[in-house]
């Protein structure tokens, strides 16, 4: 029997009235979608609200849970979940451990909080390609302001900090050998220490939300080890102020769990191209439409009827 790791999407790979076709479709992703009104008074069936670069951490984690609700329906059953960064509080969510409007009120106050520390604090960042993750480590933390974010792949590492610390850094990644150094269109830099201010904010926020039991694991970028009820708030604090390490949570998942199919719920197709570096001999699918949603029900639900 297929044994299903799911893969929730970070913010980067929304596109242009994702999901509309999936709320026509699924009366399970509806009501997902709907409760996002009912919380936050925020309407994503409204194009004009959906595409709003200010609600689009929230629209995600709509997405993504709708798709989840979807899947369980189905039958489909994970052995373990991660995310990336966003990603993380929709495989929380899906597992239980959070609730799923206290989940939207919270990413709702946290993507204000890291606007907010943006613009206090004006960041860049950028993807270091096809380059050994420890070399960008060690250029890195030779300089200042600036300071690894993502460890995505083998051959993909980001750094952020501000724009003199990231251009500094592309200049000394590039003399290392770098060949390609290549800026993201964001205007904060997450996962450092420029982050400071949000990750303080998101600490006191986080005092008021419950935290329920929940049973399959969900591995954390920031510690690279699953959740526990007990770390579960000061990981999503640290979360904004230090590295992600996607390649190392795949990695543990592949390792101590015997998953041999991933499913990425959410927009775009990111994770499922960093998965197949890191982990090519697992199967792997997306769920962000009516279409990839048909693939996965007639594929995976007939392994896991059998």
């Amino acid at each position: 029997m297929t044994k299903i790791g799911y893969l929730f999407s970070g913010q980067g790979s929304q596109f242009p009235d994702m999901g509309m076709d999936l709320y026509e479709a699924e009366p399970l992703y509806r009501a997902a979608i709907d409760q996002v009104q009912t919380t936050l008074g925020i309407d994503l069936t409204d194009a004009q609200q959906l595409n709003d670069p200010n609600n689009v951490q929230v629209a995600i984690l709509a997405m993504s849970y709708g798709i989840s609700q979807v899947l369980a329906a189905a039958s489909l059953v994970p052995q373990a979940m991660m995310g990336l960064s966003l990603g993380e509080y929709s495989a929380l969510v899906a597992s239980g451990a959070l609730a799923y409007p206290d989940a939207l009120a919270l990413v709702h106050d946290r993507s204000r909080y890291m606007a907010e520390a943006g613009a206090a604090q004006p960041g860049s960042m950028a993807a270091v390609l096809k380059f050994d993750p420890q070399t960008v480590t060690e250029v890195v933390n030779g300089l200042p302001d600036v300071y690894p974010a993502n460890y995505n792949t083998p051959v993909q590492t980001v750094i952020g900090g501000t724009k003199s610390g990231v251009a500094a850094a592309t200049e000394q990644l590039k003399a290392a050998g770098a060949k390609r150094v290549v800026p993201l269109p964001v205007a904060v830099a997450s996962h450092t220490p420029l982050m400071q201010s949000a990750s303080a904010k998101l600490q006191r926020r986080l005092e008021t939300v419950p935290v329920h039991e929940w049973t399959v694991p969900v591995i954390s970028n920031t510690t690279e080890q699953p959740f526990t009820s007990e770390t579960l708030k000061a990981t999503l604090t640290h979360q904004l102020v230090q590295p992600t390490h996607f390649q190392s949570d795949l990695e543990y998942l592949n390792h101590t769990t015997n998953v041999d199919t991933l499913v990425e719920i959410g927009p775009g197709e990111t994770l499922t191209r960093f998965a197949k570096k890191i982990v090519p001999d697992l199967t792997s699918y997306h769920v962000d439409s009516v279409a990839t949603l048909a693939k996965v029900q007639a594929e995976l639900q007939t392994e896991v009827t059998k």
